[in-house]
């Protein structure tokens, strides 16, 4: 199918500049998803994805970037978000729900969020239906 929206760029690792750069791409995406739920979920996803980057990925390194790429379809929205770290290995299944600990929280949630969730070193993609 036809992309509709296609976005590529990149933002510093400074997280005082993350919400604006993130409200640009939402505003942009709104425009062809109505649905504030599935809005909300991209609001998520994006957040969390472009925060581990930086955070995690950069270490709040300014001279480093996260890379984002949005390929909107009609029934779907690939998010591709790399950045400048040595990547990441993480499984799921030795999250442990009960505990209060924080680390690796937004992954767990973007993976509900998602229909598939892939990494491959410091490239993290996501897939979601529409």
């Amino acid at each position: 199918m036809d992309t509709i929206y296609r976005f590529s760029g990149t933002i510093c690792s400074d997280l005082t500049k993350l919400r604006d750069f993130l409200n640009l791409r939402l505003c942009d995406l709104r425009k062809y998803i109505p649905d504030e739920e599935v809005m909300f979920d991209l609001r998520l996803i994006l957040d969390e994805l472009i925060i581990n980057g930086i955070v995690h990925g950069n270490s709040c390194d300014r001279c480093k970037n996260v890379n984002l790429t949005i390929n909107l379809k009609p029934h779907s929205i690939l998010i591709k978000v790399e950045d400048e770290g040595d990547g990441i290995e993480y499984n799921f299944d030795e999250y442990d729900y009960k505990s209060r600990k924080s680390c690796g929280r937004g992954l767990v949630i973007v993976q509900a969020l998602s229909d598939s969730l892939v990494f491959n070193k410091n490239k993290v993609t996501v897939l979601k239906r529409l």
